[in-house]
């Protein structure tokens, strides 16, 4: 079954992957154009990180954009131009370029998704209702923007799937934690450095 990219969360096959009936359901992000601060369609976050104006410009200290990364593209950790990169919460960001730069020798990781404005992750949601035909069974995978950790700056999908296996083994070195089980692909900062990780929520529901 296809599913729109806009809504995944890995851009290599994710945004907002879903598990469902032995199927991955793959929900993927869309491209628009405007700024606030966000983590994925999951975990925690007021959700309330401002957007973008309607003539396009960002709020003060933000780069402009929505955050969307075409479908089956991704984007360096070190692109600062780019919304996704730019408008993260800087402890997070500041963690994931410390294990990429750890796991440098073997795998090299990839931003397939980072901040997210509330419009896009409106969309997103939005999106996922026409598929799913219902808006109960979408918001088990997508979150809306007031509860999206993408939305806060505080959530980050990377990829390939090498470097989420690396991190999933190694990102409690660093603070990084696999949030959902049925994505892999999706980290935040939910232990201390060198903490233990909590158990991963089976979904965004």
């Amino acid at each position: 079954m296809h599913v729109p990219r806009a809504i995944r969360g890995h851009r290599f096959a994710r945004l907002d992957v879903v598990a469902g009936k032995g199927l991955w359901i793959v929900v993927v992000a869309l491209v628009a154009g405007c700024s606030a601060g966000a983590p994925g369609p999951h975990a925690g976050g007021s959700g309330d990180a401002g957007g973008v104006s309607a003539a396009g410009e960002a709020p003060s200290g933000r780069v402009a954009g929505d955050g969307s990364i075409p479908e089956g593209q991704s984007i360096s950790l070190d692109d600062d131009q780019h919304a996704a990169i730019a408008n993260l919460d800087p402890e997070l960001l500041a963690a994931v370029r410390k294990a990429a730069a750890a796991a440098k020798s073997r795998v090299e990781f990839r931003v397939t998704s980072g901040w997210r404005s509330r419009e896009y992750q409106q969309r997103l949601l939005d999106q996922a209702i026409d598929l799913y035909r219902s808006e109960e069974e979408a918001r088990r995978w997508v979150h809306p923007p007031e509860k999206s950790a993408h939305v806060t700056g505080k959530a980050i999908d990377i990829g390939p799937t090498n470097a989420d296996d690396w991190l999933i083994q190694h990102g409690s070195d660093y603070g990084l934690c696999q949030a959902y089980a049925n994505e892999m692909w999706h980290f935040e900062l939910l232990t201390t450095p060198g903490g233990q990780c909590p158990q991963p929520q089976s979904n965004a529901g």
